[in-house]
Order: structure tokens, then sequence, then C-alpha cells
């Protein structure tokens, strides 16, 4: 057993001696963002995960969409979320605040994960789910698992420049979640030329005078949206012979799905 296990359970049993209460597992549990759904569905002991949001069940977006499919789906309204008597509810950072609010004055416990953008900040969210949900040690496995991966698809080999530009222009840099898969696959990412480091609008013309050796662009959804149309502009085209379209759902959220969008680059 490792030492900190050990440490851990010596301070629990002190806690237990001296008469202080020790943090007791939530029972019914409530995840109302895409991101939280797939770490709590990950961490989660048997029957503790009560509802994930509808979202986790849409392939297009979810990495665990099949496994969503065994749990009841929230549409992240504070009556219908109420109505499942949840003992914790955990929400993503940008989820509405009057729905949070109200779930607080409605005497529910909420907690809020901000997005993981880093390899650091995914660690971390793995970590703090794991102390939610007092699930600790599943946590660590996971974290030891995803660790292990990530050394093995990590490219340290050069790959060339690579362009990540999406509908309506849009580009991300090195501090977004797409910039560290695409540095964890090898790329040099052409935002920062420009001195991009997050997610905002970049003009055509400067990805074609970055002459990327790659061009990653997103998914293009259902129906005619106007904001897509640049991804067909001839000269994205002819930019870049290895061009990729994005599988959506392993890069919208910051858990070890990310592993299968590195590999997949390279």
């Amino acid at each position: 057993m490792r030492p900190s296990r050990i440490i851990a359970g010596w301070l629990a049993a002190m806690l237990i001696a001296a008469g202080a209460p020790v943090t007791a597992a939530p029972q019914r549990v409530v995840s109302m963002n895409l991101c939280t759904d797939q770490l709590a569905m990950l961490l989660a002991a048997e029957g503790q995960l009560i509802s994930v949001s509808h979202l986790a069940r849409d392939p297009r977006m979810s990495a665990m969409a099949e496994t969503a499919a065994n749990y009841p789906v929230n549409h992240g309204r504070a009556e219908e979320i109420y109505l499942l008597r949840p003992d914790l509810v955990i929400a993503g950072q940008f989820e509405s605040g009057p729905t949070l609010q109200m779930l607080r004055r409605l005497g529910i416990r909420v907690e809020v994960l901000p997005p993981a953008e880093s390899i650091k900040a995914i660690r971390s969210g793995i970590t703090r789910m794991g102390e939610l949900l007092v699930r600790e040690d599943a946590a660590a496995d996971l974290l030891a698992g995803f660790d292990r991966e990530l050394a093995r698809v990590r490219s340290d080999h050069y790959r060339g420049k690579a362009a990540l530009y999406y509908a309506n222009g849009i580009t991300s840099g090195r501090n977004t979640l797409a910039g560290t898969i695409l540095d964890a696959a090898g790329y040099e990412n052409i935002a920062g030329d420009y001195g991009v480091d997050s997610t905002t609008g970049l003009p055509l013309e400067l990805v074609v005078m970055a002459q990327p050796d790659r061009l990653i662009t997103g998914a293009k959804w259902p129906g005619q949206s106007r904001s897509e149309a640049i991804l067909d502009h001839p000269a994205l085209k002819k930019l870049a012979p290895d061009t990729a379209e994005v599988t959506d759902r392993d890069w919208v959220c910051g858990t070890p799905f990310i592993l299968r969008a590195i590999e997949a680059l390279q």
C-alpha cells in the first residue's frame, strides 16, 4: 500500500475516534455539463451517478455517448434537477448562473468545475472529481492510466506546422485544449506566429501565408450554416495536402479521451 493511502487511513481513524465528522460519499449525483458528465461516468461508483446532461448522449459531441445511454438525462433546468433529489450537483463554469443559484437556495450542494485547457488542468479535474465523489482511489487509478498512455502517444518528433481553423474563421492558440493536443502530437501551432494564444478569429490570408504542413478543421454539422462556408474556400483546399477533419468529441472536453485526438494526428 502506498504511504499516502496509509496516512489517509490513519487520519480517518483518528477523526472517527475523536468524534469528528468524516465526509460521506454523495449517493445521488447529478451532472449538468458535457465535460463533467464524462469525468463522473469514469469515476462514479455503481448507482452513485443518477443523471447526466442530454449532450452526453450525442455521439457528435460526447466521447461516452454509448455509456451515457445507460443514464437518465437532464436539460440543465433547476426544476427537473430538484425533482431528482440530488445530494450533489456538478456543473461546468459556464452553466446558467440563475439555475445554480436557485439550486443552492433550495439547499442542494452545487460544485463547479472549470474547463480544462491543459494537461495539468486535466489531471487536476480528474483529482477534483475523485474528491467530490469520494472516489480518490478510482481517480488515482485513472490518472495513472492517463499518464502512462500520454507518455506513449506524446511525440517528441517535430511534425511541422499545423493550423487549426474552424467556422467563422476561428483559430485556437497554445493556451487552449486544441492547442495542447497539437503540441502533444508534435506540431507547431501557426497561431503562435501571430501572437495568438487563446481562441479568436484569424483572417484566412494569414493562414495561407503561414503555409502550414497540416490543416485541421472542425467537423461540419447538418444544415446550411454560413459560418462554415469559409471551410470550403478554394485557398484552404489547396493549402495543405494532409487535411484532417476533427472528430469533435475527442477534442471538446479536457478528459483522458484527448489521447485519441493526439494519436489520430500522428
